[in-house]
């Protein structure tokens, strides 16, 4: 008998497939900035930019302006900067999809499975993340 794999989350889970979107994608302009915020973090191009950092979700925003500037060209908002743009990521504490890091300037963390329930509210999380079962050797 194999011992149970250890329950953790796997890639799919920790970076949702479905919160991207891609760039040439239909609507790409109705993209939420959360999911924005992913996509910058899954490109490697943009970790002198934004980057994943210490616990489970947690990220840094290395150069604030750029982010805002990225932001603004993907909705076609040329006056946008990090004012406005933390504006919007303080919109996202009360839904808990992420909140301010303590301490820690210009860092955030997501709180995957909320953000999974707020968009599917019917998946099983502890199915989609988890490999617990345990499995017999044949």
């Amino acid at each position: 008998m194999r011992k149970a794999a250890p329950c953790l989350p796997s890639p799919g889970f920790a970076f949702p497939d479905w919160a991207y979107k891609p760039e040439s994608s239909p609507g790409s302009r109705q993209i939420q900035l959360w999911h924005f915020i992913l996509e910058l973090l899954q490109k490697e191009e943009y970790q002198g930019v934004i980057a994943w950092q210490g616990d489970y979700g947690e990220f840094v925003i290395k150069d604030p302006d750029e982010v805002a500037r990225l932001w603004g060209i993907r909705k076609c908002k040329p006056h946008m900067n990090y004012d406005k743009l933390s504006r919007a990521l303080r919109y996202y504490y009360n839904k808990r999809i992420l909140h301010k890091t303590k301490g820690k300037r210009f860092t955030y963390k997501f709180n995957f499975s909320k953000v999974v329930l707020v968009n599917y509210p019917l998946l099983d999380v502890a199915a989609a993340c988890c490999t617990c079962v345990r499995e017999e050797d044949r």
